[in-house]
């Protein structure tokens, strides 16, 4: 399937969902494009960042996941980022999928008649196999990665021993 023209999709569940607060004189408060072809193992997601004083941010959705997939899951998709944009912007809280997030999805997903926001999504994504296998150097144990990380610590370990603070005596090393 083509790709479709975000920013019209953007201002419209904008003034359906969201009372046009996403906008400013018509000039959206937060960019929205589509990835590159790298953004392979989430359908998209919700960036800030503050540069000289001023908030800049943007909804990124991912070409690779959403491109094999229906209008229905992009969406849901460019919806769920917009609550994220929504409770960071104009609510100004830093959640996740806290309580102002879960109650602006359930308010669109009772609107909505062609598609519902969820938490998490289950299209469907490849991923690498777990490859390597990483050793907590405090308390031995194991843990798979697809990719070998520098300074990662074994949370258990620092939160029991070190208040939770990472500790290089809690490193996990690789073989």
């Amino acid at each position: 399937m083509p790709l479709i023209p975000l920013l019209p999709l953007f201002h419209r569940f904008n003034s359906q969902y969201f009372a046009n607060s996403l906008t400013v004189n018509n000039q959206a408060l937060v960019k929205v494009k589509w990835s590159d072809n790298r953004l392979k193992t989430t359908a998209g997601f919700y960036k800030r960042k503050r540069i000289n004083g001023l908030v800049d941010s943007e909804i990124i959705l991912s070409k690779p996941i959403l491109s094999k997939l229906s209008t229905n899951e992009i969406n849901s998709t460019l919806c769920h980022e917009m609550i994220h944009a929504w409770v960071d912007r104009i609510l100004k809280k830093n959640e996740i999928h806290g309580p102002n997030f879960l109650e602006k999805m359930h308010e669109i997903n009772e609107k909505e008649k062609n598609f519902q926001i969820a938490v998490r999504h289950s299209f469907p994504i490849e991923r690498r196999e777990l490859k390597y296998i990483g050793t907590c150097k405090n308390c031995g144990e194991k843990f798979f990665y697809r990719k070998r990380i520098k300074n990662i610590a074994c949370k258990k370990c620092c939160i029991n021993f070190f208040n939770g603070s990472w500790n290089k005596k809690c490193l996990i090393l690789f073989d």
